[in-house]
């Protein structure tokens, strides 16, 4: 089957990876983002998906805009019978949707309708959801809001972050991609329609979501860090004799506790522990702007901190 694949992020590469190696599909060109400035330098960066195409010595487009009628000619004469689109980053006009003899089917991270947009992972974490999972689906003109041919459930762990699940879910959307387009194709799995009473929306995640507000309860607090870990990351700030000092968390557990939000309870070598809007949070590992990730018994050898301190 003649495949165009569209995506962008790291996500994507796991089906890229998976249709490229299964005979049944011949990948005929990826479109995938411009590269872009990234680094200190703002040297040039290939996207993921682009490095693992040339990886595999496939065609690459790179239109600064899907709508572009050159680029869209283009794709036109490439004849594919089917595009699948993980990830890519931009939202696609009709005339792409109704390209290919089959249409678009895309690999969303979420048990659709459930978090359509843009940042499904995080906030299943976020939002203390202890299970999730992917969805393959017939696209159309709305955001996410296409007809379901496949989902498949994963729980989500204490112990998952944004990373761990986002991995899982790659490689569970790949294997279910593959799975799916033989039937689809064939007629015997048919689109069925998104219930809509159930649908929720997944924003995109800003830098500013992973300050901490600790008048929130302390599992709330700890579900965002989750969430938002690696990226913006969990922080909070500290006051100093000149400045506030940015501290970023990295790993904490709730605790039984009370006092004011953002009130240092404890500072030993068992953890920091804050005051929350509900219990406490103790602090395992954290990072000082500009330092090293360290536990808290180390953080705290060259940072004393006491009880009654506040973090803001």
């Amino acid at each position: 089957m003649k495949t165009v694949f569209m995506g962008t992020a790291e996500l994507s590469c796991a089906s890229l990876e998976r249709l490229t190696t299964d005979p049944r599909f011949s990948v005929a060109a990826v479109v995938t983002q411009p590269d872009k400035p990234k680094g200190r330098d703002l040297k040039s960066q290939p996207s993921a998906v682009k490095v693992v195409a040339q990886r595999l010595a496939l065609p690459v487009l790179q239109p600064a805009k899907a709508r572009d009628p050159e680029f869209i000619a283009g794709l036109r004469d490439l004849k594919p019978d089917l595009i699948v689109v993980v990830a890519y980053g931009q939202i696609l006009p009709q005339t792409i949707l109704d390209l290919p003899v089959h249409g678009c089917l895309n690999v969303h991270t979420s048990l659709l309708p459930k978090y359509r947009g843009a940042a499904p992972i995080q906030w299943a974490i976020a939002d203390g959801e202890t299970e999730t999972g992917v969805t393959i689906m017939k696209m159309d003109a709305g955001l996410d809001t296409g007809p379901i041919l496949s989902q498949r459930r994963t729980p989500i762990s204490p112990e998952d972050d944004a990373q761990t699940l986002h991995d899982r879910l790659a490689l569970l959307g790949a294997g279910l991609l593959v799975e799916t387009i033989p039937g689809y194709v064939a007629g015997t799995i048919q689109p069925r329609p998104q219930p809509t009473d159930e649908a929720s929306y997944a924003a995109k995640i800003k830098k500013e979501d992973g300050k901490i507000d600790w008048t929130r309860p302390a599992q709330q607090i700890l579900n965002r860090l989750r969430a938002f870990t690696p990226w913006p990351g969990a922080s909070t700030g500290i006051r100093t004799t000149s400045n506030i000092q940015l501290l970023k968390i990295w790993k904490a557990e709730t605790v039984d506790g009370g006092g004011q939000p953002g009130e240092i309870l404890a500072a030993d070598k068992s953890g920091i522990t804050v005051a929350c809007g509900k219990d406490a949070l103790r602090i395992l590992e954290l990072q000082r702007e500009g330092g090293k990730r360290l536990k808290a018994s180390e953080f705290l050898a060259g940072h004393p901190l006491r009880p009654g301190d506040r973090l803001a």
